[in-house]
């Protein structure tokens, strides 16, 4: 007696996942088959979209980093608070803050289902709890005029959710990060939602590949937005940083010889001079004054170094042929 062939069982529309990053791609079907060089291009060209889909959110993303800095102004906080690799992301970004701005660490927080021993390992169902999350805004203190940030890829994660509903009813502006349609009732937590669609994964739900990525390009202009309106650029160059090992204290030095023109050795008094911090010493050379004075004048003009120093920086050459 032979036996039939096996049939694809028919798609049902209750296993079709409302949430894009949980749907097949069927660009990639036959990614099992592929050579490294066909998975490369394969993955590259979904990685194309994901710029796009993060631009199509440029509103609400300067609409996050306008809030950011108001609470920055204003002595408060910008939180993440995600789980898996989403809450991995904003703790990345929360820890590059205070080594590339000069901030401190309490300034910009980031919070993982879990705690940080989730940050290398799994934690079987922190994400599934709403109530950790909220614990988490309770622990944390916060309050009106902090800025809690929610990542969640799929749009639903309870613990995200927590926490929002928490940070709201603690009077904080909450924002949410997806890369799905969130349903109402996340979306009734968030103050602003950026919402990067970039569509279902290479691999599918793997949501460290494009979600992923369109999440740290929203991060990064989260963050580095609020820190250039809040001072800690002049032009391009960050004065802020803090030369706590020889690449940023070489950084520091050649950003002072660039502005000011003076010889390294010199740089180097002058930072020295000036504590270490690049912005002082920028102001101290260009009105010729001591730190305090330097100091009063950046706090009057809010920290912003272009409207203390009376030029632009130098202009950017043009790199040897």
């Amino acid at each position: 007696m032979s036996v039939p062939p096996p049939q694809s069982p028919p798609v049902s529309a209750p296993t079709l996942d409302p949430r894009v990053t949980e749907r097949r791609n069927p660009r990639t079907v036959n990614v099992d088959l592929a050579s490294p060089l066909e998975i490369v291009d394969l993955i590259n060209a979904e990685d194309r979209a994901v710029a796009d889909a993060v631009a199509s959110q440029r509103e609400p993303i300067a609409r996050t980093i306008a809030a950011i800095e108001a609470a920055f102004r204003a002595g408060m906080r910008l939180l993440y608070v995600g789980a898996g690799t989403s809450g991995r992301l904003g703790v990345l970004d929360a820890s590059e803050c205070p080594p590339t701005f000069g901030t401190d660490p309490r300034m910009v927080v980031g919070i993982i289902a879990g705690g940080d021993h989730a940050l290398r390992n799994p934690i079987e169902g922190a994400e599934d709890d709403p109530s950790a999350g909220a614990a988490e805004m309770v622990q944390h203190d916060v309050t009106a005029g902090d800025v809690v940030v929610g990542i969640a890829a799929s749009g639903t994660t309870p613990f995200v959710r927590g926490a929002l509903e928490q940070a709201k009813a603690r009077g904080a502006t909450t924002a949410l990060i997806a890369c799905s349609e969130p349903p109402e009732a996340m979306k009734a937590h968030a103050d602003i939602l950026m919402l990067p669609i970039v569509g279902p994964e290479v691999l599918t739900g793997s949501t460290r590949l494009k979600a992923g990525t369109a999440t740290k390009l929203v991060c990064n202009m989260l963050t580095t937005g609020a820190m250039i309106r809040v001072g800690k650029s002049y032009g391009n160059l960050m004065v802020d940083l803090r030369a706590t090992n020889v690449k940023l204290q070489d950084r520091a030095e050649r950003i002072v010889c660039e502005v000011t023109g003076l010889a390294r050795e010199a740089a180097r008094t002058l930072l020295e001079q000036a504590d270490g911090r690049v912005k002082r010493a920028l102001v101290m050379y260009a009105l010729q004054v001591d730190a305090a004075t330097a100091d009063a004048r950046l706090a009057e003009a809010g920290g912003v170094i272009r409207k203390v120093v009376p030029h632009a920086p130098p202009p950017v050459t043009a790199p040897d042929a």
